[in-house]
């Protein structure tokens, strides 16, 4: 199995998702467009037909999303997923090439609403939504 190859223009993204996001594999930036990223499907991302699983979709759409988010809001302001809304439109399978896109739709005090598509070969694999909000950072602690 061969896996595609990363499309000219593309750079790993460091993904804050601690050690799980190195299960999962290397999420791609676009470097002349903030808002793109992409990924390689692997065969260990396969379901038992043999497609791309829809839980790894969901994470990417995640990782794509939230990502799109921090930069919005700034990459120091932690924030957490509230809810993640997907539709799975179409399948993919090892060796294909997936793109995700986001696009901030509102930002109030507290959340951040967005919306974003993965998509393979121009053809849209899984739309989703979500909402994301800001926490508040921690106190400092005073010196002891």
């Amino acid at each position: 199995m061969r896996l595609a190859a990363v499309p000219e223009g593309f750079e790993p993204c460091p993904v804050t998702d601690g050690r799980f996001a190195d299960l999962v594999g290397t999420l791609y930036q676009r470097r002349d467009e903030p808002g793109r990223f992409g990924f390689p499907v692997e065969a260990r991302h396969a379901n038992v037909r043999e497609t791309v699983h829809g839980g790894l979709l969901m994470t990417r759409a995640d990782q794509v999303l939230g990502i799109t988010v921090r930069r919005a809001v700034g990459m120091d302001v932690p924030v957490v997923t509230v809810s993640l809304h997907c539709d799975f439109v179409s399948g993919a399978v090892a060796g294909d090439w997936i793109d995700g896109e986001a696009t901030i739709a509102r930002v109030t005090k507290t959340l951040v609403f967005v919306r974003g598509t993965l998509a393979c070969n121009g053809e849209v694999v899984l739309s989703a939504a979500g909402v994301w909000k800001m926490l508040r950072r921690p106190a400092a602690r005073a010196a002891d």
